[in-house]
């Protein structure tokens, strides 16, 4: 179906946490994929605890790029989260290490939204936007792009110069590109509404500021009842949900009325 690129313009609102918990939410086939330029692995060190060792997945594709194989190669580096219908693609192994992929971005971009003819959809975690090899393509390429940020004055302030870039990479894509806010922690103090006008950029969805639901996804943990009862759950599931919706009406609006001839 699509191309879903999650960041955040400061602070730690989530982008890994609603990442994995997206995937994990999301209703159909789905590849997870690190690009933060961090590097280190969140997921693996996260969600895996550590259990399952980073490979070099990101070297592995700039050399079959270079040999043209990019397309071919990319499957065979995509390993399973258990549970689930969802494979992890892992990120760079280091900061140091990201800023040798730059180059990658743009043609794996290409290669992730042609999953989609194997019936897999692609949630990117691009973490914390402007950081040094930051992978700016991959909003510009996704066809949906959201924002994740927390409810402060800070993080509203930092917001609001990436929401301008945001909404020229909109004015420039002729594919039918969206871009959106996810909220966290709303009315903390601000709410949906107030921050949609501050930004110009809709809230899709919000999400519950709940550190011991969000341990789960972050961390492992292994859920009890609270944590599937919890709101965070009910919240991404929504995502999901609000998330095939936009990109449906996006295709809509592509999708030119079938011409029906007179017999």
């Amino acid at each position: 179906m699509a191309l879903i690129v999650l960041a955040s313009a400061s602070g730690s609102p989530g982008v890994t946490t609603c990442a994995v918990g997206l995937a994990l939410a999301w209703p159909r086939p789905v590849v997870l994929v690190e690009a933060d330029p961090t590097g280190g692995s969140s997921v693996l060190a996260g969600y895996f605890q550590g259990w399952t060792q980073p490979n070099d997945a990101m070297v592995e594709l700039v050399m079959a790029s270079r040999d043209g194989r990019l397309g071919e190669a990319l499957p065979q580096l995509l390993e399973p989260l258990p549970g689930s219908s969802a494979q992890l693609l892992s990120g760079p192994r280091s900061h140091a290490q990201a800023r040798s992929l730059m180059d990658i971005w743009e043609p794996l971009a290409f290669e992730l939204k042609a999953l989609e003819r194997a019936g897999q959809d692609v949630i990117v975690d691009a973490g914390r936007m402007g950081l040094t090899s930051w992978p700016a393509s991959l909003p510009r390429l996704a066809d949906l792009s959201l924002m994740l940020l927390r409810s402060d004055l800070p993080s509203l302030a930092a917001a609001r110069q990436w929401a301008e870039t945001w909404r020229s990479y909109e004015l420039a894509a002729d594919s039918g590109q969206s871009h959106g806010l996810v909220l966290v922690g709303p009315n903390r103090p601000y709410g949906p509404n107030e921050i949609a006008k501050a930004l110009g950029l809709p809230v899709l969805e919000r999400l519950s500021w709940d550190p011991t639901a969000a341990g789960v996804y972050s961390h492992g943990d292994q859920p009890g009842p609270r944590q599937r009862r919890s709101a965070l759950v009910r919240e991404l599931g929504q995502l999901a949900g609000t998330i095939q919706k936009r990109l449906a009406e996006t295709k809509d609006i592509l999708t030119p009325p079938t011409e029906v001839t007179e017999p």
